[in-house]
């Protein structure tokens, strides 16, 4: 399905569009590694690369990779060593647990699992969701505007009850109050900020809802966390999960935080070393959390990355951090509105207080080919696809994908005029270069673009939407037979 037969609530004065003319003074609020780094283009020059796909894969803060290099040379095993160089890890290890904890607002009984990402830390949960009095497995009531990570794991663990949003938040948040009266559940699984729009829902009152009724709650806080200051102990939810390489830590590392008794009791996520007190030929004896779930050799440079990460954001001025974000955001909606054909995607017509995220379509043309031409004509970078949220945009009209672009703390305004005014080129033009469909990913053809010195590449794929040869990577948009 191409942009031309898109049958989606698509605005042309989104949230967030303020009618802001420029933003190119506006200046990155922390540096981050690469922003320097350029990126060749199809005509031969090479242009400084505007990353916008944060909302994906954050590049890491400077101080982080500064963190990293030194303790690199500390690195040893972690509890398991009596070296001095493993006390040293574990303890680095300990206190980045602690950082991280409390950069999200944990309580003092609360407690902080050191995961892989976002995903792994919700089916982390997912196991340890209590069953029914009659042994059936918790319900869990999730909304279908999730990312796959707040949605995949509830139906095959738990007992998952899917509801529709509304095309208000006032009217979605009704629908989560009744279904929720309708019979016991354990948990509500929310987004904190749609990976897709940006947009949420008012939390306290959403956590509310879900106390009132007996549940739970749990926030996918994998785009919330890295835009917003956010509070377990504040807002009252019971569980947060987040990923370090969406919070500009690149070494592999997320948290699950929150109340321990499910996560004492549950099933252990791994069995492993580590993860136990006492294995017998016929008998094992687990630890509680958090020992309980990360079995293995830890991540221990992925959690002082983290943690790093946590100690930067909470030095930025949380007015100035919104001023920033929102600021780039009402440009990028407003600009991109101004363009014929460019349509501003949105779930809901009165969200408020978006975070940095902005999808959108250009009509009559392929997302992935747009996505391609930002790339190989101007050095822009932005993720194309269904963004792991198949369920929303095919309720969305979205099937063929869309376009998405994402700001962040290493965001400068520069790079906001510069997709704008691409897709201006673009909408009037058209590509200069040629390009075809190969192996399902848009790709420029006989493309000049040397691969990156000493990276052992032999070729590069156009779309951030690729992944496998011959295949999509679960991203893209739907199979032709299926």
């Amino acid at each position: 399905m191409t942009a031309d037969t898109i049958e989606t609530r698509c605005s042309t004065q989104a949230p967030g569009a303020t009618g802001i003319a420029h933003v190119a003074d506006v200046t990155p609020l922390l540096p981050v590694v690469g922003s320097d780094t350029l990126v060749p283009l199809v005509d031969g020059r090479s242009v400084p690369y505007a990353n916008l796909d944060v909302a994906a894969s954050a590049p890491a803060l400077a101080s982080v990779a500064e963190r990293v290099t030194e303790v690199l040379p500390l690195y040893a095993s972690v509890h398991r060593g009596a070296g001095y160089l493993s006390q040293v890890s574990t303890a680095l290890y300990e206190a980045s647990r602690r950082t991280i904890g409390g950069f999200v607002g944990a309580r003092a009984d609360d407690v902080t699992i050191i995961t892989r990402n976002t995903t792994d830390s919700l089916n982390l949960l997912a196991g340890c969701v209590p069953a029914r009095a009659d042994r059936g497995p918790g319900r869990v009531l999730v909304l279908d505007v999730e990312h796959h990570a707040n949605f995949l794991p509830w139906r095959r663990s738990a007992d998952a009850t899917v509801v529709a949003s509304r095309d208000s938040v006032a009217a979605t948040v009704d629908a989560i109050r009744d279904e929720l009266a309708l019979q016991p559940y354990a948990l509500l699984a929310i987004t904190g900020a749609s990976n897709v729009t940006g947009e949420r829902l008012p939390l306290d009152e959403v956590v509310r809802v879900a106390h009132d009724a007996g549940a739970r709650v749990v926030l996918d806080g994998a785009q919330l966390v890295p835009h917003r200051r956010f509070s377990l102990e504040d807002t009252g939810a019971d569980y947060v999960a987040f990923s370090g390489h969406k919070t500009y830590a690149p070494f592999g590392a997320g948290a699950l935080v929150g109340r321990r008794d499910w996560l004492d009791a549950g099933t252990p996520f791994l069995a492993g070393g580590g993860a136990v007190r006492q294995v017998g030929v016929d008998r094992t004896t687990w630890h509680p959390a958090p020992a309980r779930h990360e079995a293995g050799s830890p991540n221990v440079i992925g959690a002082v990355a983290l943690a790093a990460a946590c100690d930067a954001l909470a030095a930025v001025d949380p007015d100035e951090a919104l001023e920033h974000e929102s600021t780039l955001r009402a440009r990028l909606v407003d600009g991109l509105s101004d363009l014929d054909g460019v349509q501003v995607v949105q779930v809901w017509d009165d969200a408020a207080d978006p975070v940095g995220v902005v999808t959108f379509g250009v009509e009559g043309h392929d997302p992935g080919l747009v996505a391609a031409y930002l790339s190989a004509e101007h050095g822009i970078g932005v993720r194309d696809g269904r963004f792991c949220a198949h369920p929303l945009l095919s309720r969305l009209g979205l099937d063929g994908g869309a376009i998405r672009a994402s700001v962040g703390v290493g965001t400068s305004g520069d790079e906001i005029e510069r997709l704008v005014g691409a897709l201006r080129s673009f909408v009037a033009e058209g590509p200069r270069a040629q390009y075809a469909v190969v192996d399902g990913c848009w790709t420029v053809t006989d493309d000049p673009r040397p691969v990156p010195a000493g990276s052992g590449l032999s070729g590069l794929f156009a779309t951030a939407a690729a992944g496998f040869v011959g295949e999509s990577a679960g991203c893209g948009p739907v199979p032709a037979d299926g």
